[in-house]
């Protein structure tokens, strides 16, 4: 499921109706019409990292023209657009992460963009990876409409960085949508990171590979993320089978066969991964699958794609421990 056709929003049900666009040349003409801050919409985010109007606490409305949907569309977009910036700063400030610019060797007149780590991201022996899916989303983001509509612990990544962190990972953040940038003729791709799958293997290749020390490496991967890790895989599958012994899928949609992952990874893979599913039974539930080529698949404990890793939070935790426990131990049974 792309998450481009789950980002959806109103105060109460906007997902009914609203489709976001990933369009940056479309964005930047409309980016002038709206204010440049939270409080110039008339909200921010309180305590307790819900985004309330300033005067009535109200959540976020998105019908404020009833018969303008294409304005009303617009203006969540460039709401939106604050929620990256806005997340890139609590990943440095709240996530105590650092940013490292992309591709290391860039020239002066390229465009770039830029992931997150921990200062013990390349000398801690085990690290956590976090990918997130399609779209509109960004490094630090599960779903866009959650931060907007609930809140930045549901919808951000923070909890799960400083989950990590508590434990004694490392951490690192993809940014796996950040392709391209505006330029006065159109856009430019980002060397090495002009899709997602090119951002991860980018990634691997030089940061992973030669620049960190861990010998364990857990994947946090949402939705699309799925697919970006199994490409990973497939492309670095000697490294990248030596030093991950843990990955979470999010209602990945991934499929290890479709993919081209020989009969060996794909055992591999159902040895290390898990898959936690929107399903209406109990978190943690086994559910039954015809593929006998795939992950486990378990239940995140909620019926919407977007709050699966929310809702799965503390059993993606309980999972990498045990995989970490049996890894070291050698019990891989």
């Amino acid at each position: 499921m792309d998450d481009t056709q789950n980002e959806k929003t109103t105060k109460s049900s906007a997902e009914d109706h609203v489709i976001e666009s990933d369009d940056e040349l479309n964005y930047k003409k409309i980016h002038d019409e709206f204010p440049d801050t939270f409080e110039g919409f008339g909200y921010k985010f309180n305590e307790f990292g819900q985004l309330r109007h300033i005067t009535t606490g109200e959540s976020f409305e998105f019908n404020v023209k009833k018969d303008d949907q294409a304005y009303n569309q617009k203006r969540y977009e460039a709401l939106g657009e604050l929620v990256t910036d806005y997340v890139y700063e609590l990943l440095e400030k709240e996530g105590g992460l650092k940013k490292l610019t992309i591709p290391l060797d860039a020239n002066a007149d390229e465009p770039t963009t830029f992931i997150f780590h921990s200062d013990d991201a390349f000398t801690n022996e085990k690290i956590v990876i976090l990918i997130h899916g399609s779209g509109v989303v960004r490094a630090g983001q599960w779903a866009r409409r959650l931060i907007i509509n609930d809140s930045l612990n549901s919808g951000t990544q923070l909890p799960y960085i400083k989950r990590a962190k508590g434990l004694g990972y490392g951490v690192i953040v993809l940014n796996t949508n950040d392709n391209r940038r505006i330029v006065r003729d159109g856009f430019r791709r980002i060397r090495g990171s002009d899709t997602p799958e090119n951002h991860a293997n980018y990634v691997w290749k030089n940061i992973i590979i030669p620049k960190t020390a861990a010998k364990y490496i857990a994947i946090v991967a949402h939705s699309y993320g799925g697919i970006v890790t199994v490409n990973m895989c497939r492309s670095f599958p000697e490294s990248f089978q030596k030093r991950v012994f843990a990955i979470a899928f999010t209602d990945s949609p991934h499929s290890l066969v479709n993919q081209g992952l020989s009969q060996p990874v794909i055992e591999w893979f159902r040895k290390v991964a898990r898959n936690w599913v929107f399903s209406n039974l109990p978190l943690d539930t086994f559910l039954s699958t015809e593929d006998s080529y795939e992950v486990e698949c378990v239940s995140a404990g909620t019926q919407r794609h977007d709050l699966t890793s929310w809702m799965s939070f503390a059993s993606v935790y309980e999972f990498i421990d045990s995989r970490y426990r049996k890894t070291l131990s050698g019990n891989e049974l």
